[in-house]
């Protein structure tokens, strides 16, 4: 079991906010790492595999124009599939992944290509994919190494977010309490 998937249920628990999962190539395996997590019933929502490129738009409302013109294997694609899983599902947060785990290159883009994004209440939540964050990877290795990549990659993303904002309220306590001295 993931130690980073043992550390997003916790962080989500606690601060009372629930998760959503879009997959392409990783084809249900972030789920399967945040379930494996006893009492990840607490966070997490629910995932959706869409594998096939016209699933991507008719059930997480990836731009059709975008798909049509760069494929599924981008950074805007990855963005928007985060978006419309957390809609979708109804959820705080939303992660996603998509890419190319071989063995032939896809939509013009080499085995290795990755990209992982999460959205979530960053700031003023207009629930657009533009409050969003996006990485791109170039990984190596055979399909199941890319595949399994990709898994830490997102989780390590959406872990950061949420450490992240846990750090900058536990500072803004700190201080207020600590005000006094």
């Amino acid at each position: 079991m993931s130690s980073t998937a043992a550390d997003v249920v916790r962080l989500l628990t606690v601060k009372g906010e629930t998760l959503a999962v879009a997959e392409s190539l990783t084809g249900g395996l972030v789920a399967a790492r945040l379930t494996a997590v006893p009492g990840a019933s607490k966070a997490f929502r629910g995932s959706v595999t869409a594998y096939a490129t016209e699933l991507k738009r008719e059930l997480l409302g990836v731009d059709a124009t975008l798909l049509a013109a760069r494929g599924a294997v981008d950074p805007q694609v990855a963005a928007q599939m985060a978006a419309g899983v957390r809609k979708a599902l109804g959820a705080d947060w939303g992660i996603a992944t998509t890419g190319v785990a071989g063995p032939e290159p896809q939509d013009g883009q080499p085995v290795g290509t990755v990209f992982v994004a999460v959205d979530g209440p960053f700031g003023s939540d207009s629930g657009s994919a533009s409050g969003g964050k996006v990485e791109a990877l170039r990984l190596n290795g055979d399909r199941e190494e890319i595949r399994m990549e990709s898994v830490r990659s997102v989780l390590a993303l959406l872990l950061a977010e949420l450490a992240g904002e846990q750090t900058g309220n536990e500072r803004a306590q700190d201080t207020e309490q600590n005000g006094g001295f």
